[in-house]
């Protein structure tokens, strides 16, 4: 059944889009829930509480390209189930210090930490059909691998510049962390070599290039920070190389808020990726400016791991929190509220990009044509004081943003027509030039499914 929008400004329903008068989702299509490809088992804590069905996690990031077929989508999945100890009360019903119990010999504290209830997990990419049935069919899972083979895990990096966290298992026990685990995210497919994938990282920040196979050939981390890549106690390094070759400055980025969203150029030269949340720079006191880093790379292919050289950045700058309040949103009091969590090529440096909470998402086009491309300069200086993170007026240092258009917001919210899922993090177009849109189901522990929206009325056919 088709679901029509309408244009109620402020009464949380709608969702205004730029130059159309209506809006529709004219297909959806979810998975088989008994689908052994996504099917990840039960969990319960050995404490009793809440028994968990944990299923997908295929929605963290997606790429259509123009050589693939029109009902199929590459998405990837993160880092597998995981929650912090604090959110153990609301998803397991124990209290933090249960679900997490104190480790004297490691030092940790009771309540403090990541569970993962299934470490084993390899984050992986996927390959998925769209059916008329409206079934959202798997037909490849690349578990991503060490250069040697092995499938890597989504624990948690040792950091050193960074912050970091402390992983654990499903019973709260704590566990190593791991140099070579990755948070997959954001996702772009070349046709070079038979087929590779670079793949934005979350947590420590960065991307890696992935061969066709899942081996990963390189992984792109921030300048300074290469070799903080071993394990903290082994000294055993991450099983594949890792370069330094992005800017210095990315190591400030906030705890859990790395690259997440990526994209490519249709000649496939240049990578584009961007932070989720405004970098702590000077430090976190500065987590409610509106000013997020923007990346350009120019991409030099090689079979065994491509060269890339930064040569543009720019600034987004996220809207007041109000523009998602005015739709009824509940999760966002401050601009640190706000993440970006995908972006797509539209058209000569033209990108789609998702500026979210949980409850709802606001879609922008955004231009970099007449933006302040200041790649190299003194913003880029981790010894430049202020920074320009503490300028919420950029006028005042001759620095203009990226241009913004809002297309329309996306609600998960009761009443909202049409009513999205939660946490969108996909983007797509279709060879109709109709908007995809691709939720992240956090591996069924808040209890959603993956689910991939054909929506009609978006304003991309032109």
């Amino acid at each position: 059944m088709k679901k029509m929008i309408r244009s109620l400004i402020g009464a949380g329903l709608l969702v205004q889009v730029a130059g159309v008068s209506a809006l529709e989702i004219k297909a959806s299509f979810e998975p088989a829930i008994d689908d052994p490809s996504l099917d990840l088992g039960y969990y319960t804590h050995p404490a009793g509480g809440n028994t968990l069905s944990l299923f997908g996690g295929a929605g963290s990031g997606s790429y259509r390209g123009p050589g693939d077929a029109p009902n199929i989508i590459w998405t990837v999945g993160d880092r597998g189930p995981n929650f912090t100890c604090d959110a153990a009360p609301s998803v397991l019903g124990l209290t933090a210090a249960v679900a997490c119990p104190a480790d004297p010999q490691r030092g940790v504290a009771a309540g403090v930490g990541r569970i993962y209830p299934r470490p084993d997990y390899a984050p992986s990419i996927y390959q998925l059909r769209m059916e008329k049935s409206g079934l959202l069919k798997v037909l490849k899972v690349i578990p991503l691998r060490n250069i040697d083979g092995t499938p890597i895990s989504g624990l948690l990096n040792p950091q050193i510049t960074g912050t970091t966290e402390i992983p654990r298992d499903g019973a709260g026990n704590v566990l190593d962390q791991d140099a070579g685990a990755i948070d997959a995210e954001g996702l772009v497919r070349l046709p070079h070599f038979g087929g590779r994938f670079f793949i934005g990282e979350e947590n420590a920040t960065g991307f890696v290039e992935v061969a066709s196979d899942g081996r990963i050939l390189k992984r792109f981390v921030p300048a300074g920070t290469e070799n903080e890549y071993t394990h903290p106690i082994e000294g055993l390094p991450a099983g594949y190389p890792v370069e330094g070759s992005l800017p210095e400055l990315l190591a400030k980025r906030r705890i859990n808020r790395g690259i997440e969203s990526m994209a490519v150029s249709p000649d496939f030269r240049f990578l584009y990726f961007i932070v989720q949340s405004p970098l702590d720079n000077p430090n976190t006191s500065v987590r409610d400016t509106p000013n997020i880093r923007l990346y350009k790379a120019r991409l030099k292919a090689h079979p065994k791991g491509s060269k890339i050289e930064v040569i543009g950045e720019w600034v987004y700058q996220l809207d007041p929190v109000s523009i998602l309040q005015n739709v009824g949103v509940t999760d966002a009091n401050r601009v640190r509220d706000l993440r970006i969590s995908e972006m797509m090529w539209l058209d000569k440096e033209k990108f789609l990009i998702i500026e979210r909470t949980d409850q709802a998402t606001a879609l922008y086009e955004i231009d970099l044509k007449d933006a302040t491309n200041i790649a190299g300069s003194e913003w880029d200086d981790p010894l430049t004081i202020p920074t320009l993170e503490q300028y919420p007026d950029l006028s005042a240092v001759g620095v203009k943003p990226v241009e913004k258009k809002l297309r329309f917001i996306a609600s998960s919210l009761d009443g909202a027509e049409p009513q999205f899922a939660e946490k969108l993090e996909g983007l797509g177009l279709t060879n109709q030039k109709e908007l995809m849109l691709i939720n992240d189901d956090d591996f069924g522990i808040t209890g959603q499914r993956i689910r991939v929206d054909i929506v009609k009325g978006a304003g991309f056919g032109r």
